[in-house]
């Protein structure tokens, strides 16, 4: 798949305990899970802040009247 075989992922994974300790590996694994989890999180789910603006706050566009806003009401008795 990535063209890595059996040994290179042996030496890398020597290198790693060798430069980080094996009581550090737990904490490592723990911190790019959370990570991992996060983004998918993050890219799957809806936006928590809408950022899109409503019509009636663009600049130079008025809200057309609606029905209930109209300037033409009848009076009333």
């Amino acid at each position: 798949m990535f063209g890595i075989g059996t040994g290179e992922l042996v030496l890398i994974l020597l290198v790693v305990m060798v430069v980080f300790g094996s009581s550090k590996l737990p904490q490592l694994g723990e911190g790019l899970g959370t990570a991992i989890k996060s983004f998918k999180r993050a890219i799957t789910s809806a936006d928590e802040i809408d950022v899109t603006p409503k019509k009636s706050e663009i600049p130079g566009e008025q809200p057309k009247p609606g029905p209930a806003q109209s300037s033409q009401e009848a009076p009333k008795p």
